[in-house]
This record gives structure tokens, sequence and C-alpha cells, in this order.
């Protein structure tokens, strides 16, 4: 179980803060069980409600700053996504952030960064799907290594930007 007012990776919602551990009285919700009360990085507009025992949202530490140095450092080396089958690509776009494995999600990054130069460069529009799947994916990874870094997201966006297309 996690402590109150640490950081820990809360499914495709990234980084979160655990401000609480309750039971909770609201309708609906099991007054016997607790729930991690959390406050997401990205936005803190919202509350997330989790029990402390779930095991439909995969919840994990966040990475130390060692780690995240590491795998910055680790950026070139990480292949790109191969994908065999275009109708089955936003499924295998799905499954890697819903992992959220922040070595999976950079290797996505990468691809679908390449992709869109590579589109550019041949006078064609990069896709919908892909820039959903660009954008959510860039949130997913900066957000985590801006938090275990300490600096703003905005730099480790470019950071990462400046990695990827140096490759």
């Amino acid at each position: 179980m996690y402590k109150k007012g640490t950081y820990i990776v809360y499914g495709m919602s990234g980084p979160c803060l655990v401000e609480d551990i309750t039971r909770l009285s609201i309708p609906g919700c099991d007054r016997k069980r607790k729930y991690y009360v959390l406050r997401p990085v990205i936005t803190d507009k919202s509350t997330i409600y989790s029990p402390v025992d779930n095991e439909k949202v995969v919840i994990r530490d966040l990475m130390c700053r060692d780690e995240a140095e590491e795998l910055i450092m680790q950026i070139s080396d990480i292949p790109e996504i191969i994908v065999e089958n275009e109708k089955v690509r936003e499924e295998q776009y799905k499954e890697i952030i819903k992992q959220i494995n922040l070595r999976q999600c950079i290797a996505l990054l990468k691809t679908l960064l390449h992709k869109k130069k590579e589109r550019q460069e041949e006078g064609r529009k990069f896709t919908t799907v892909d820039e959903r799947y660009l954008k959510e994916t860039e949130i997913i990874v900066s957000s985590e290594l801006a938090l275990a870094l300490g600096e703003e997201r905005s730099v480790t966006d470019r950071k990462i930007r400046e990695l990827i297309t140096a490759v």
C-alpha cells in the first residue's frame, strides 16, 4: 500500500499524488473498503478515488531521479515500435499506453515523431489517430520524467524531443 504524500503512477492518468487513504461514504462505494484519494499531476482539476486493492488499473511506483536520468540517456538506444498490421495499429498503441511502461512509451513516442516527420517531408498530413496518441504519449512520458527530475514538464518535453529527433 502506498503512503499519503507519495507520488505514484496510476494507469493512463499518469503521475498522481496520494492525498489520502480513506473509507468513502459516497453512494455506490463499499464503505468497508479503503480508497486512495489521488490528485493527478497532469491536471489538478480532478480527483481520483481508487480502491487500494484495485486490480483493473496498473498502479506503480514513480521512477526515481536516477532511473529517469538513466532512461533519458538510453533514448537513442530504444528501438521504435514495429507496426506489422496497420489495421491493428491503434490497438497496439492503446496496449502500450495502458501498460504505462515508460520505455515502451518512449519507443512509441519515437515511432510517432519519426512518422510525423516522414509524412511532412512527403507533403502528407499526419493522421488524427497518430496525432492523438503522440500527444497522449508525450504527456505520459514527460510528466513522469519531469516529476522524477524535479523540472518543469516543458523543459523535459523539449529535452526528450531533441534526443529523439537527433537520432
